[in-house]
């Protein structure tokens, strides 16, 4: 009869120790969903703060324009990045996020001749192309062509960096962001 109910204290104390442990860990990840899953989140929170593309080129304030995709990991790893970009220029300079994904950008991927991302396209207030950035860069490359870009620099610049998304040549050597493989 003892070692019965010594088993059924035991029993009973592990299922609560279990219980307790599975709440602090779902605990711990409603706390720090936004450490875990910043990247992803702010991927996809770029395309709803975006300024409408058509917008951006017609109010005369220099324009930040990213392709991006959600699958994209080098985008994942810049996001943080050009959220904090985001927060500090959003005055001075318009922001616009296409996801290469929406066919809605299509004439903007084709127009810019987006082959790899992230590609960051930088114009001056009148709607010209500055720079160009495609594949990883460090965030204080793009803050200085920021920097530039305001104080009215109107040189082009290509930055390419060889960690980006390739994209693959499909049939008919017809090429698009979404052929990634």
């Amino acid at each position: 009869m003892q070692s019965e109910s010594r088993e059924q204290l035991f029993n009973k104390n592990l299922k609560i120790i279990v219980v307790l442990l599975i709440a602090v860990v779902i605990s711990c990840l409603i706390l720090f969903k936004n450490l875990f899953f910043q990247s992803t989140f702010l991927l996809k929170s770029f395309g709803e703060l975006s300024v409408d593309p058509e917008i951006a080129f017609a109010n005369n304030k220099p324009t930040f324009l990213e392709f991006y995709a959600e699958w994209c990991e080098v985008c994942k790893e810049m996001a943080p990045k050009v959220s904090s970009l985001k927060e500090e220029y959003e005055k001075d300079i318009n922001f616009v996020f296409l996801n290469v994904d929406n066919q809605k950008w299509n004439s903007y991927i084709r127009k810019f001749d987006v082959n790899g991302i992230p590609q960051v396209n930088l114009f001056d207030k009148k709607g010209n192309l500055i720079s160009t950035f495609i594949g990883k860069q460090e965030e204080l490359i793009i803050k200085d062509s920021i920097d530039q870009l305001l104080r009215e620099s109107i040189s082009h610049e290509e930055v390419l960096n060889a960690e980006f998304s390739v994209i693959k040549e499909k049939n008919k050597n017809m090429i698009s962001p979404r052929s990634h493989g």
